[in-house]
């Protein structure tokens, strides 16, 4: 059921960027040196997906496969989602997918990166691109997949496990359905508890199947 409004976090009350289109402001973005995160990684990772997209999720951030791509949800976090909106009815090709930071932050462990979570600065400073994104999508639903994206988009007073499956209206005239992250049914190991969560998951992304075209 929608609930009443929260307080809104930097993607959603900050000051943002300015374009007159998603792909002018993909290509500023190309030059971001908001945060030391460009240092390191390979390349930006910038949304994708139709300009008139009705749902936008959003992720936390690239992972070491989109990173390497330049596209978000490729990896293996990306093919789950993929089979869970499908399984909820949705196609992905409809929505329009991005995160809330756009370069991968990890730590080199050998020839391997692993996955490192950005802080506060990292998000608050990569909002400007994220709630540029929104405001020219105009979008009715928009997806917090994971603790991050929500920070972002709903502030730290919203919680993943207090509003999971919520829908929460925003000034903004959309609404934010609050979930998991895809990278969650990774890391868990019991088969059954995997296979409930993934149900639950489905359900949560159900909920909006009917907004997307």
């Amino acid at each position: 059921m929608p609930t009443e409004p929260v307080k809104l976090g930097p993607a959603l009350s900050g000051e943002h960027a300015d374009a007159p289109s998603i792909a002018a402001l993909r290509q500023q973005a190309e030059g971001c040196e908001r945060c030391d995160l460009y240092k390191y990684a390979t390349q930006l990772v910038f949304g994708e997906g139709p300009g008139k997209a009705r749902v936008v999720l959003v992720g936390e951030q690239p992972g070491d496969r989109e990173d390497l791509a330049g596209r978000p949800f490729v990896g293996p976090a990306g093919r789950i989602l993929d089979e869970c909106l499908h399984e909820a009815g949705i196609d992905r090709s409809s929505c329009y997918l991005t995160n809330a930071v756009k370069h991968f932050k990890f730590e080199q462990r050998g020839k391997r990166r692993l996955h490192s979570r950005p802080n506060a600065g990292e998000i608050q400073r990569c909002s400007w691109w994220l709630g540029a994104e929104l405001e020219k999508l105009h979008p009715e639903v928009v997806v917090a997949l994971g603790a991050t994206a929500l920070s972002s988009l709903l502030g730290r007073r919203a919680g993943v496990m207090k509003n999971r499956g919520d829908l929460i209206a925003t000034p903004t005239g959309y609404q934010v359905l609050v979930t998991i992250h895809p990278s969650y049914l990774l890391r868990i190991q019991n088969r059954d508890d995997a296979a409930a969560e993934r149900a639950r998951f489905v359900k949560d992304l159900a909920q909006i199947a009917g907004r997307v075209d």
